[in-house]
This record gives C-alpha cells, structure tokens and sequence, in this order.
C-alpha cells in the first residue's frame, strides 16, 4: 500500500480537511497584510525622503485617519479568524459515531499500544505501532499514557491530541483513501521522542476486517527446526518476562504484544523494518539502537540471536 507524505497540507479525512481549510486561510490572510503593511513602509519612506516638515495639523489628519483605518482593520481581521478558529473546531468534533471502530490507546515510553475493542473479551485485538483502519468509517480512539504525557498527532488525518497519565480522553479521525500515513508522538516524553513513530494503515472495510480476523488468532506454530529453537530459546530467556505471545506461555505486559509481529511493517516504533537482519540487531542491542529505550540487550550468540529473530519475523 502506498505511504504518502506526512503533512497537514496534504488532508486524507474530514478533521484533517477542516484544519488545512483555517490553514490556507489564515496564510493568505496574513500574507495580505504583510504585503499591504511592507508597501505602506516602503512608501512612507520614499515620502519622507521628500517631504519637508510641516507644523500643519491639517497635514496629520491623513497619516492618523490611515492609523484609525489601520487598527479597526487589524480588530476585523482577528475577529475574523477567531471566528473560523471556532467554526473549525466545532466542525472537526461533529464527525458522526455509527459503526464506529474503537481503539484504546496508550503511549509507553516509547512505543505505542493499540487495543480494537470488543463486546467480547475474546475477540478484542492488542498490537503496537501499527494503527489500521477502515477507509469511510469513524474511528474512535481512547488515548491515555502509562507513563509520561504523550501527544498523538497524525497529520493527515486528524491534529493533536495529549495522552495525560490517568486521564483518558477521545478523539475522531476517518480516512477517506487507502494509504499508510505516518503518526509520531508531538509531545517530548524522553531521550527517544524522535524515534516514537507509528503507521496507520487505512485499507477498505472487506480487508480490514480480514485483518482483524486474523490478529484474532492465536500465534502460528513454528514451521522448521530454527523457527522451534527460536520459539524455545523465546520461552527460556529474558523476553518472555516482557511480552505476550499468545497461544504460548509468553504473557508479559511490560513490551508489546509480539503475537503476529511478522505482518506489521516496522518494528521498535518504526524505526527498524521487520526483516530478520533488522530484527536481530534490535535483539542484540536494542540501547545501540534507541538509548534509553526499556529493552535490555539480550545475550545470545549470533546463532540464537538469528534463530530467535526467524521465529519472530514469521509470526504472522
């Protein structure tokens, strides 16, 4: 699926339209002024350079009646904006609610969790990094933080919105076109806030609950002898403490939930891709990689370390 440019400018649902319309208007706007107001100057210094003094109060009264135009002008003008500031607002927050898709949301430091809600404790989906959801339909998205205040923006879709530890709050967002369009967290939360990325990926309904069927599912079973190994070697070390691997023992909460890690694009908050080579050099030495993240390196030898990210990359 196509990714496309991380920008407001380039608007892919209704919030996201909305706030580039008060964008565009408030640049013609204030280039408006600033043209109008650096041609007054300039001509206010040509005439100056002309003109001789003058005590003549009759000579002022221009120069005050442009200043009295000048400033009822700047009250309109910020009236004006406040005024489409507040109509933007309102419009952004009036996207309807029916079938709806609800996602909770919680900011770790630093990667993302995102849980698909369901009736049934069952059929609810736990993933990271990774945010898909149908084109043409509401998405609800209950944000909060586990630790420090987080900020989930993505452009294209929808503006900011702070994750508070202890507080949860909602925001709408709607995708009208396929495509993956990059989030990251605009809020600093520590030493790896830069690499705090996340995907969403807006496919059609049929394909996006194909894929919720399939997160459903428990983890697929190794298929050759290094894929068991790595399971094994999963089982016995340090990673089955922090992750979840379900339809094994592995239920650790602390990282994210590795069940089907192989379908998702990227890993460790998109900041490696989901290839074994990638994944290995994060097993290995994930501070190399994002100093300060919550992952310890692992020891293992390189044939471990190869088996294990096998086992990993083909959890699909």
């Amino acid at each position: 699926m196509t990714s496309v440019l991380q920008s407001v400018l380039d608007p892919a649902g209704p919030q996201a339209a909305h706030i580039s319309w008060l964008w565009w208007l408030m640049f013609w706007v204030t280039t408006a002024v600033f043209v109008i107001v650096f041609a007054l100057v300039l001509a206010a210094m040509w005439r100056g350079g002309r003109a001789r003094p003058s005590a003549d109060e009759a000579a002022d009264r221009p120069l005050a009646a442009a200043v009295s135009f000048g400033v009822a002008l700047t009250v309109v003008i910020l009236f004006g904006l406040l005024g489409a500031t507040m109509w933007t607002h309102r419009a952004v927050l009036a996207l309807g609610a029916e079938s709806a898709v609800t996602v909770n949301v919680t900011g770790h430091q630093f990667w993302w969790e995102f849980e698909y809600d369901a009736a049934v404790p069952s059929q609810r989906v736990t993933t990271a990094n990774e945010l898909h959801i149908p084109v043409g339909r509401p998405v609800v998205l209950k944000v909060t933080s586990r630790d420090v205040i987080h900020s989930f923006w993505v452009p294209n879709l929808h503006g900011k919105r702070d994750l508070v530890p202890g507080i949860t709050s909602a925001i709408w967002l709607q995708a009208d076109r396929p495509a993956v369009y990059r989030g990251q967290c605009a809020e600093f939360c520590g030493r790896q806030h830069a690499h705090m990325a996340f995907e969403v990926v807006a496919e059609p309904d049929a394909r996006f609950e194909r894929w919720l069927d399939a997160q459903r599912q428990l983890a697929r079973a190794p298929q050759s002898a290094a894929e068991t190994h790595g399971r094994d070697l999963f089982l016995t070390t340090q990673c089955v403490l922090c992750h979840t691997v379900r339809g094994t023992p592995a239920a650790g909460k602390v990282g994210p939930d590795l069940t089907h890690v192989g379908t998702r694009g990227k890993i460790a908050s998109a900041t490696l891709q989901t290839r074994p080579d990638d994944v290995a050099k994060w097993i290995r030495d994930p501070q190399h990689v994002k100093p300060g993240s919550q992952m310890p390196p692992t020891p293992l030898s390189d044939a471990d370390v190869q088996a294990l990210s096998d086992y990993l990359v083909n959890l699909k």
